[in-house]
C-alpha cells in the first residue's frame, strides 16, 4: 500500500518532508511515508515502498551500531501495542516507536568523497566547510580522510553549513565533540561494512539528541534519503557507477529545468518506478534480504 499521508488517533507533532510524527503514551511514533523531497521541496507523487525501506533499513543500522552509540529506537513493530490494528495495512513496515529525545539543532554530515554541495564548494575555493583540500581533485574523488561538515537543521527552507565553532556555541563543547567523534566513527564503520558488499558510502547525515541525560542517535541512519550509495566496482575501475539514492531524482530534475521552488513538478511513471527500484535494491544489497522477506518474518 502506497502512503502519502497518515491521520492517526494520536496528537500529530509534525508532518515533515517524509515522516509523520505522533505523540503516544509509549513514546514518539515515527511513520515513514512514501513522500519524496529534493532541494527541500516535497513532490506530489509518492514513491512505492520508499517509506518501508527507510524505516526497515534505519532499524537495521540502529541494531548494527548500538554498541557504538545508543539510539532512540524502542520498537519496529508497535502497531498492536499502540492499539492501531485498524491501521495495520497503511502502517505495516513503515512505523517505529522511539524515545522522546530532545534533538540538537545540528545535522551531522560526514563526507568521504567530493560530491554534491561539497563539489560545488570545492570548485569555488578548494575548501569544503572551511576544510582546505588538495588542488586538482575531480568530482567524486575520494577525500584524503572523511570530513565532518555540520549544518543547521532548518524547520523550513534550506539547511545552511556551519563551522564546528558554531556547533560548540549551539550545544556546548562536550556535546559538540561527542557528536563529531561519533559521526566520524559511524561513517568509518559503515564505509568498511558496505565496501564488503560492493557499495561505496559517499556521504551521510546523522542527527543526535538528549534522552534521560544521555546523547543518543535519532531520526534515521544510513538510508538512501540521508546518504549517497554508489556501486563500488565500477567506481574503483574509473567507470560511471549507479547511485542507489536520491541522486537519480536530483539529476532528473536538474535536467528538467525546474527552478527548485514550490510547487515541485509531477514525475513521469518511469522515474517513479526507477527510483522505487533503486531503494528496494539498496535495501537488498545492504541487508542481504528483500523487503518482502524481512517483513514476512515480522508478521
Amino acid at each position: 500500500m502506497t502512503v502519502y499521508e497518515t491521520n492517526l488517533p494520536f496528537r500529530l507533532i509534525a508532518r515533515g518532508k517524509v515522516r509523520d510524527v505522533y505523540e503516544t503514551p509509549e513514546g514518539i511514533l515515527l511513520v515513514a511515508t512514501d513522500r519524496l523531497s529534493a532541494f527541500d521541496v516535497v513532490f506530489p507523487d509518492p514513491i512505492p515502498r520508499k517509506g518501508e525501506v527507510l524505516n526497515q533499513l534505519g532499524a537495521y543500522w540502529f541494531r548494527e551500531t548500538h554498541s557504538m552509540v545508543p539510539n532512540h529506537l524502542k520498537s519496529i513493530n508497535p502497531i498492536e501495542a499502540l492499539g492501531l490494528t485498524d491501521h495495520s495495512e497503511e502502517l505495516a513496515g513503515r512505523c517505529s516507536l522511539c524515545h522522546a529525545a530532545q534533538p540538537f539543532p545540528v545535522e551531522c554530515v560526514v563526507r568521504g568523497y567530493l560530491e554534491g554541495s561539497a563539489w560545488t564548494d570545492y570548485q569555488r575555493d578548494q575548501t569544503v566547510s572551511g576544510v582546505r583540500l588538495p588542488a586538482g581533485l575531480e568530482r567524486r574523488a575520494r577525500l584524503p580522510h572523511p570530513i565532518f561538515t555540520p549544518s543547521t537543521k532548518a524547520e523550513s527552507g534550506h539547511d545552511m553549513p556551519i563551522s564546528f565553532a558554531k556547533v560548540v556555541k549551539l550545544i556546548g563543547v562536550d556535546a559538540a565533540e561527542f557528536i563529531r567523534a561519533r559521526s566520524l566513527e559511524l561513517y568509518h564503520f559503515a564505509h568498511a561494512e558496505l565496501l564488503n558488499k560492493d557499495i561505496l558510502l559517499s556521504d551521510t547525515k546523522f542527527e543526535f539528541g538528549m534522552f534521560d541525560g544521555e546523547i543518543i542517535l535519532i531520526d534515521e541512519a544510513l538510508t538512501p534519503d540521508s546518504s549517497r550509495f554508489w556501486e563500488a566496482e565500477p567506481y574503483l575501475s574509473g567507470k560511471a557507477a549507479v547511485s542507489y539514492d536520491k541522486q537519480y531524482l536530483r539529476d532528473y530534475v536538474e535536467a528538467s529545468g525546474w527552478n527548485k521552488t514550490p510547487p515541485a513538478p509531477k514525475l513521469p511513471s518511469d522515474v517513479i518506478g526507477n527510483l522505487s527500484a533503486r531503494y528496494l535494491e539498496i535495501f537488498r544489497l545492504i541487508t542481504g534480504r528483500t523487503l518482502d522477506e524481512l517483513e514476512n518474518d515480522q508478521i
